[in-house]
């Protein structure tokens, strides 16, 4: 199976199934000199990691990573980073009454088609698990960007319920089990969410993810634009069915006179925008403002409801998914999110510097 690896400069190949013995990465164009170890990357881990609350998956996987190469005394080497994840709570036995069987919504069919054999162990190749390795190089990335560049996600609507804006506060982020910025809606989808799995149904969700203080200029006119890279980045993620830069949709009802981000010059010959509908990028060049990109995320498919499907043998049959899973994948794919635009950044500021190595970090413009 081929296209494992992702990234230019900054490079990271996954490796491993959901059933699999161990999980794992190798991130390789790391610059040397980056203080780096387990505990660096362990956190980014936790918030990702399954079991930790009653809206999702109950697999308890304590997402322990080790490094193998790639460091020295706590310090990157400029050698390849490998990373490792061993798997201590898979169930194979759930999924014997499908391994002829193809589950609707699931990759199933499609990997079937392609290579002629699969993994039914808990979707293997094409499962979330494989999301803990991105999570992990998503770590290893924050060390390139440096401590200047922050990094946010928040899940913003479930199922149709979306969070008032108004009521947004990034320190509510960490006080839910949704990764919610709005406390009220956090309260409202705790029901909303029992319910679904109550009725062996599920949920989708949209994630928002923000980068700040990312200079201006990543990103290339034609091939290389930060949003196509960014937007294809996101759409990797398992089930994610929709992403949008700045705006996005909601730039086709606005008036030109409306979406056009109007600038002004600040007072340290800094150039100050008034709106960011653009989400921080122009012609695929990032402005300096704040990069902002959403995605959608289908709702589980793994469901008990009995749905109609086929079996390898051209049989019409009924599929009801067993095992443990996440009523609404979207609540764990909100750190998934946040590394994956890590990831991006990190490998567009690589290709920066070595391209334009004398560019400043701040759009600044000559004054006369």
């Amino acid at each position: 199976m081929s296209h494992n690896s992702f990234g230019h400069l900054f490079r990271v190949t996954t490796w491993g199934e959901s059933h699999g013995p161990a999980i794992g990465c190798v991130v390789d164009g790391c610059p040397p000199r980056l203080p780096l170890t387990e505990a660096d990357i362990q956190p980014f881990l936790d918030r990702r990691r399954p079991g930790q609350s009653r809206f999702v998956t109950q697999r308890q996987e304590p997402d322990q990573v080790r490094i193998l190469s790639g460091t020295f005394e706590g310090m990157t080497t400029g050698t390849p980073i490998a990373l490792h994840i061993e798997n201590t709570d898979q169930r194979s036995r759930d999924y014997g009454e499908i391994k002829d069987r193809f589950r609707p919504g699931h990759a199933d069919l499609t990997y079937e088609l392609k290579y002629g054999i699969r993994d039914y162990r808990g979707g293997g190749r094409s499962s979330a698990r494989e999301t803990a390795m991105r999570v992990a190089a998503g770590a290893v990335a924050r060390k390139v960007l440096g401590a200047g560049v922050t990094l946010r996600g928040a899940l913003v609507q479930l199922g149709a319920d979306r969070v008032d804006r108004a009521a947004w506060d990034w320190a509510e982020v960490e006080r839910n089990e949704f990764f919610c910025p709005d406390p009220a809606a956090a309260a409202r989808w705790e029901e909303r969410l029992l319910a679904a799995r109550k009725s062996g149904s599920s949920l989708g969700a949209v994630i928002e993810v923000v980068a700040e203080g990312v200079p201006p200029g990543l990103g290339a006119p034609i091939y290389g634009k930060l949003d196509a890279e960014l937007a294809a980045a996101l759409m990797s993620i398992n089930a994610v069915k929709g992403v949008e830069i700045g705006e996005g949709f909601a730039a086709a009802s606005l008036s030109g006179e409306e979406n056009a981000d109007e600038m002004r010059m600040g007072p340290q010959g800094e150039v100050r925008f008034g709106s960011n509908h653009a989400g921080g990028i122009l012609g695929g060049i990032s402005t300096g403002q704040p990069i902002v990109a959403r995605f959608a995320v289908k709702p589980t498919s793994s469901i008990l409801t009995p749905r109609a499907a086929v079996d390898r043998f051209g049989q019409e049959v009924e599929v009801q998914t067993k095992g443990r899973h996440d009523p609404c994948v979207g609540i764990r794919a909100v750190p998934v999110g946040e590394a994956m635009l890590a990831l991006v950044l990190a490998d567009h500021l690589l290709r920066h510097r070595a391209q334009n190595p004398d560019a400043p970090d701040r759009a600044r413009l000559p004054r006369n």
